[in-house]
């Protein structure tokens, strides 16, 4: 195998732990950005890259601590390492970005959020106040109603009795214009 790409049994041995707990540590993401799998005479294998490979130095020589003849020594950086933390550098960076603009948008939610609730305050301050004035008018319009509806109803009745008559004109008219205009060259019309 290449020098940079490594086999799960190959890390198992190196970092003496089992295969087993070699896969554990192969999650879906960790799958996606650090395993690549080779044809080798008709057979698949899962080979680890080198930065997958220096993620996993770290977490085994972390947990191995004790007593691990064959982790080397890590506190000496190679270039490998190196890569490593500018990486992990960056990503941190970018998720400190998104971070910073999650909590201008939450911010900024905040913001509107009180402004509406003090637009529905007034909103119903304001509709209370229209209520009040409503019954107020209500109130001194009463008395006059009485008076009103006497009035209102004569009103009603001789109106009535205007279209009533004006009915009847248009009747009238309406009865002139069918036999002047009945003659005999105007039937299809």
């Amino acid at each position: 195998m290449s020098e940079k790409l490594k086999t799960i049994k190959e890390l198992a041995d190196e970092f003496n732990v089992s295969k087993q707990a070699v896969r554990k540590r192969l999650t879906e993401e960790f799958r996606a950005n650090h395993v690549e799998t080779i044809t080798s005479n008709g057979v698949k294998t899962l080979v680890v890259t080198y930065t997958g490979y220096m993620l996993l130095k770290q977490h085994f020589t972390t947990s191995n601590a004790t007593g691990n003849d064959k982790v080397t020594d890590t506190s000496n950086p190679t270039t490998g390492d190196l890569s490593v933390v500018k990486i992990l550098e960056q990503q941190l960076f970018v998720k400190d970005k998104q971070l910073e603009n999650k909590d201008s948008q939450i911010s900024q939610m905040q913001n509107l959020l009180d402004q509406q609730q003090r637009l529905a305050l007034q909103d119903k301050k304001l509709l209370e106040e229209y209520k009040s004035e409503i019954n107020e008018l209500k109130s001194l319009k009463m008395p006059q109603e009485d008076k009103k509806e006497n009035q209102s109803q004569e009103e009603v009745q001789t109106i009535k009795k205007q279209m009533e008559a004006l009915n009847d004109k248009i009747k009238g008219q309406e009865q002139l214009n069918n036999q002047v205009s009945k003659k005999w060259y105007q039937f299809w019309k």
